[in-house]
Parts: structure tokens; C-alpha cells; sequence
């Protein structure tokens, strides 16, 4: 196969890092990529809202398998524009792609399949209303502007004081423009935050290696949410009878949601699960593979990840056959000095080839570019140093080894990633805004 991957950060590059792996894969290329996924494809400009560009490129190159990264360009109707001129993708059609691009179109999926979610106190395009319905509210709760917001559309307010301010930002300020023109509010879940992911045909679906995200940017869950500070992936934090819990009442219903609603789905689906006393209840959906945990859930496939995409693109998961390595594994997300609110870029990147000499580590490029040999940082999140090992603590070391390899002026990474006391249990999700 001639494959192409739409999207440039640390996802991609774990993407990509598989996909050279498979002996199907003849030739890949990534659009725009980044500095450290040119190592391992030829990387092509691309603008990832143009939708007509990505399917020229994709006939120019004569791919035979397109594999869609972000979220932008399959909520703005990529895989549409794909299928028009019978082109493989994998990733799901604009219609499916409401699930992330609309919090509320996805609540209200959510309500009228019975799904179990958090309890909605209302829709609002005022900020007055909005007010007026949550005196008396129970706190925390969750605000979420509509639409795709660059992971600055969701806040996990505490009090009145927090909530009336995002409220006016979002329906006042116009701080997100059309994408905070509404707001939903609902009830903030206490528990235990879980990334389950499938690949699926929209009948049948195979389940990813279950993993965890840390949002915060500070140890202990501590200062504001990111895109994501580290994921790691152990078989303990999914136990059986939560998995079979989950697939009956969520993923089931949400495959028999979208089927009955007429919405083909072919793609990666990310369900963000808050696992509560009551059960698992879903925080949100994703329409593509999560970031950082791509980049930990990869490194334990153990089958062929380039057939399987192409398989569940042409609409044949259920014969998929898909392997998930016992071990354990973790990404550590090295970010540039003031992330997430303003991230210093242009600063020159050392000791990436001493991490790169840690015995099995990987590191995986997010916001970086190459000027000759030399690499500077050109986003908020700009490597992963991740691992597996036969245990957590096992792939945590080496991970964390590599990570103190990695020097630039204001370089900063948890240090609790993957240890017990990272999360603090009372979380409520803030994950793509």
C-alpha cells in the first residue's frame, strides 16, 4: 500500500512509526507533517482545512489508503469530499463527525439513545440565562462551548465567580467566536477519567489498548488543562467486567445510535469515559485517535496496523484479527515554556539523540521543525518520550530516562505521569473544548 497521513503532531508521528512497520506499506507520505516525522516519511505542505487539496494530493500521489489525524478536517467534511471521488479514507463523514465537532449535538446523541452521560442543566446562548439557571447548582459542574475551540472551550468551574466569567468570555466577549455562540452546562462526574477507543466499521469494532490521560499541566492534576501532559496503558485500569459494562452500555447503543440515525461511521471513535460508583458514563466523543495516548497505545499493537486500517476503511473490521502486547507502556509529554496559554516556540532542541540511545525508548515529534540537522520547537507540545515495559513502573523509567535527555530554554514535563497519585479522582473532563 501507498498510504498518506493527514496531520502533523505527536499522533501522526506515532502513526506514521507504526505504519513503516507493516510489510504492506510500500511507501507513506505525511501532510504537513513535522521536523521528526520526515525521518520516517516524505513530508508534503498542506493546509488541513482544505479539504480539496487533501483529496488532490491523495489522487496526485496515487495512495491507496488515506488516514486522517486531527479533527479539523474530518469534522469540516474530509472523508465526504474523499468518498465523492471514490477514494479510500479511514475516518468518519462530516455528519459522524458532529459526535466532537458539536458538544451539544453529542449531548443530546447521548440523551436520545439512553447513553449514560452527566446530567444536562441546559443549552444556552446567553449568558444571563445561563446565570440565572445555576443558582443553586451543585458544583463543580461543566461548561462547554459548542464548537471546536483549540482545547480552550471547556471549563471545569468550581464557583458562580468562575462559571460567570467563562460564561462571559464565551457568549459575551465572543472569546471563541461561532464555536462559543452556545454553551451547554451540565453536572461535573466524580471518578476516573479512561480513553476507550475503537477502530470500527460502524457494525463491528475492534477495541484499542485502553489507556489514561493526564490533562493537567502540573504534577497532581494541578494548573490548567492542556491538550494533554502524557497518557500511559496498562490491561489493569479496563478490568473485564468494566469493559463488558462499557460495550454494553455505550458502545453498543452508539453504534446502533448512529446506524439508526442513518450516519455511516468508519474510523477511529474515542469514547472519554468518566468510570463513576454508578458505572461508566460518557464525558465526550472523539472522531479520531486520542493525543498523547496514540503515542502509548501504539507500542503495544502487535498485529498489522496498516492492514487493519484498510480493512475497517473498506468496511471489514469483523475479520480483523488484533493482537495487544501484555506490556505496559507510557508517552511523557515534554512541552515549551508557557504552555498551554502561550507557548514560546523558535528555540533550539538538544540531547535528541541521547534520548533516542535510551535502550526502548521512542520519542515521537508534536511541534517540532528541522533546519539542516538542527531542530527547533515550533508548537506548545513538542516531543513525547515514551516506552513500554513489562510493567509500568519498568516502562516509566525509561521513559522518564529519556525525557531528561531532551534540552530547550523552558522545557517542562510532569513528572507523575502513570504513578498513582497523578490523578486525584474528583476530575471532570476538559479535553478538546
Amino acid at each position: 500500500m501507498k498510504i498518506l497521513v493527514i496531520g502533523g503532531g505527536g499522533r501522526e508521528h506515532a502513526i506514521v512509526w507504526k505504519l513503516r512497520q507493516s510489510p504492506e506499506a510500500e511507501k507513506i507520505w505525511c501532510a504537513p507533517g513535522n521536523g521528526g516525522i520526515a525521518r520516517d516519511a516524505e513530508c508534503l505542505p498542506l493546509d488541513l482545512s482544505d479539504l480539496q487539496a487533501a483529496a488532490d494530493l491523495a489522487e496526485h500521489l496515487g495512495a491507496n489508503l488515506t488516514i486522517v489525524g486531527p479533527e479539523l478536517p474530518l469534522v469540516c467534511g474530509v472523508a465526504d469530499e474523499f468518498a465523492r471521488r471514490g477514494l479510500r479514507v479511514l475516518g468518519p463523514v462530516q455528519k459522524a463527525a458532529r459526535l466532537e465537532g458539536s458538544k451539544i449535538f453529542s449531548k443530546e446523541f447521548l440523551e436520545r439513545h439512553g447513553i449514560p452521560t452527566a446530567k444536562l442543566y441546559g443549552v444556552f446562548d446567553s449568558a444571563r440565562a445561563a446565570r440565572e439557571a445555576l443558582r443553586g447548582a451543585q458544583w463543580p459542574l461543566v461548561i462547554k462551548a459548542d464548537g471546536l475551540c483549540a482545547g480552550k472551550g471547556v471549563l471545569v468551574a468550581g464557583s458562580m465567580e468562575e462559571a460567570s466569567e467563562f460564561l462571559e468570555r464565551a457568549l459575551e466577549r465572543a472569546e471563541f467566536g461561532e464555536a462559543g455562540k452556545r454553551v451547554l452546562i451540565e453536572e461535573g462526574l466524580a471518578g476516573k477519567e479512561l480513553s476507550y477507543i475503537v477502530m470500527t466499521d460502524g457494525e463491528h469494532s475492534l477495541p484499542m489498548a485502553p489507556a489514561r490521560d493526564h490533562k493537567r499541566v502540573f504534577d497532581g492534576d494541578e494548573g490548567p488543562n492542556t491538550g494533554g501532559m502524557g497518557a500511559y496503558s496498562v490491561d489493569e485500569i479496563f478490568p473485564r467486567d468494566l469493559e463488558s459494562r462499557t460495550v454494553e452500555s455505550i458502545l453498543r447503543p452508539t453504534l446502533a445510535g448512529l446506524r439508526k440515525e442513518g450516519i455511516p461511521y468508519r474510523g477511529f471513535l474515542y469514547i472519554g469515559l468518566m468510570v463513576t460508583p454508578e458505572g461508566p458514563k460518557v464525558l465526550e466523543f472523539n472522531c479520531r485517535l486520542g493525543d498523547p495516548e496514540t503515542q502509548a497505545i501504539l507500542l503495544r499493537a502487535d498485529f498489522d496496523f496498516a492492514a487493519a486500517c484498510r480493512d475497517v476503511a473498506d468496511g471489514k473490521a469483523a475479520g480483523i484479527k488484533a493482537r495487544w502486547s501484555p506490556a505496559a507502556s507510557v508517552a511523557i509529554v515534554v512541552a515549551s515554556e508557557g504552555y498551554p496559554a502561550h507557548p514560546v516556540i523558535g528555540r533550539k532542541i538538544e540531547g535528541l539523540g541521547e534520548a533516542e540511545a535510551v535502550p526502548g525508548a521512542v520519542v515521537f515529534h508534536a511541534g517540532s521543525r528541522v533546519e539542516g540537522a538542527q531542530y527547533y520547537t515550533s508548537g506548545g507540545r513538542v516531543l513525547a518520550a515514551a516506552a513500554a515495559g513489562s510493567t509500568l513502573a519498568e516502562a516509566c523509567r525509561t521513559a522518564y530516562r529519556a525525557a531528561a535527555k531532551i534540552r530547550f530554554e523552558g522545557a517542562h514535563y510532569r513528572r507523575d505521569i502513570g504513578t498513582p497519585g497523578a490523578a486525584k479522582g474528583v476530575a471532570v473532563e476538559a479535553r478538546n473544548g
